[in-house]
């Protein structure tokens, strides 16, 4: 099977590949400085600023639009060209092993962390002066679910429903079926699947058409949030968005950069690979949204297309790294801020129960939030109403989380192609220092 045509690019001199583009038309560059003008409208004209939203929403909705696809068309001809089908079934394994490793690791240190800082501490908030409809909203979508209730959800309706709702885990879980069917069809399918590798060229060439709008996109939603929460409502809380802020820098460079050690790269090489990706989920709060440029560049760094096209779509669910450092951390926060003492019992409660609720929170903004208020019901002593001290500043704490999640399915996704041979520590080290 041959590599995405998007990612084919010819051995280059590193020194030459620089000075191929202006810094002006790097696309790092433009987001940046669409960032930068986006916090000054927001700080200078609030009202302007929140006029911006739609910007930055017509760019999330153009590159949801087609992600569904890139899953589709990756999967299916990444399983439908591998000679082992046991490969897939190995690696599906391994990865889902390694996310509840590191995702669990995240909660723990979250944990910890509000333990320590204790952020929520000095607040003494009176419960009943809180604006608890603010959070009823969230409140009535909250639902822990069963394992069961877990693994149903994963099987949809119809096979286009999945597509319709743009559930990524369903599209996964539809995808392999037919990457599967199309492997067993063997000769009489192979029309099928050249038609579905030339519309994988297609639809990433669409993207890399949407991509010149992502400038564009991070002013509209950068300046949205800045003029609709004001950067003066990051100061009562200041502590509690710094400490998570600086506890998931410390995890990627610390947690990350372990893993990243131990399969032979750099974690700060990656990061600035992936720079582009990295800005753009800051600005806009999601991580969903980096789905297919990440994709491209796993691919263009040697790890294959089947690999690449099951742990991405997956790990944005079951490896929440980003959400789970938030959860216990937001737990605790409004615990201590209402003067709620927890036992150790009902902290590693919140602990187990946020392992499940953590998962499929990763994408879409708010989800987080609404993960978090299902995670609180079921102590009852913390009151849920609680979680209006934070929800006006979740916008700026799903920055980061949204970051996280995005750059440890990124370091997933190479640990498991070291894992199973695909790459080379010299290959890869020479990939990364080109420039993206």
């Amino acid at each position: 099977m041959e590599p995405l045509t998007s990612a084919q690019s010819p051995p280059v001199n590193p020194a030459q590949a620089s000075s191929k583009l202006p810094l002006y038309r790097e696309l790092w560059v433009q987001v940046l400085v669409a960032i930068f003008l986006a916090i000054v409208l927001g700080y200078v004209n609030p009202a302007r600023a929140i006029a911006m939203k739609p910007l930055g929403d017509a760019f999330i909705r153009l590159i949801t639009m087609i992600i569904t696809l890139i899953i589709f068309c990756t999967v299916v001809t990444g399983i439908a060209g591998m000679e082992n089908l046991r490969k897939v079934g190995r690696v599906g394994g391994v990865a889902l092993l390694y996310f509840e490793v590191v995702s669990t690791i995240a909660l723990l240190i979250g944990l910890l962390v509000g333990n320590v800082v204790r952020p929520g501490s000095g607040f003494n908030v009176n419960v009943a002066t809180l604006d608890a409809k603010a959070v009823a909203d969230y409140a009535g979508q909250a639902k822990a679910q069963s394992v069961t209730e877990f693994l149903m959800h994963i099987i949809p309706t119809t096979v286009f429903d999945a597509f319709a709702k743009g559930d990524i885990l369903e599209v996964v879980f539809v995808s392999m079926l037919f990457g599967f069917a199309l492997s067993a069809a063997g000769a009489r399918a192979r029309p099928l699947l050249e038609l579905v590798d030339s519309l994988t060229s297609v639809v990433f060439g669409v993207t890399k058409i949407l991509m010149q709008f992502a400038p564009i996109g991070a002013f509209g939603a950068m300046a949205y949030t800045v003029g609709k929460f004001g950067l003066a409502s990051l100061g009562p809380l200041a502590r509690l968005i710094g400490t998570f802020w600086l506890t998931s820098v410390l995890f990627v460079i610390i947690v990350l950069g372990a893993i990243a050690w131990a399969a032979s790269f750099n974690i700060f090489r990656f990061l600035a690979y992936i720079k582009e990706e990295i800005l753009l989920v800051l600005a806009v709060s999601s991580s969903e949204i980096a789905i297919p440029n990440l994709m491209a560049k796993l691919e263009r760094l040697g790890c294959s297309r089947s690999l690449v096209g099951l742990v991405v779509p997956t790990g944005f669910t079951f490896n929440t790294d980003g959400t789970s450092l938030y959860m216990t951390m937001a737990a605790l926060f409004v615990a201590q801020a209402t003067n709620t003492h927890l036992t150790l019992t009902q902290q590693l409660t919140i602990l187990s129960v946020a392992v499940l609720t953590s998962k499929g929170a990763s994408g879409i903004q708010g989800a987080s939030f609404i993960a978090l208020v299902a995670t609180l019901s079921v102590i009852p002593s913390i009151p849920v109403a609680g979680m209006a001290l934070i929800l006006g500043i979740d916008r700026f704490l799903s920055m980061f989380r949204a970051s996280v999640n995005m750059i440890g399915n990124g370091v997933a996704t190479i640990v498991l192609a070291r894992w199973e041979g695909e790459l080379e520590a010299e290959t890869l080290r020479q990939q990364l220092a080109r420039p993206s």
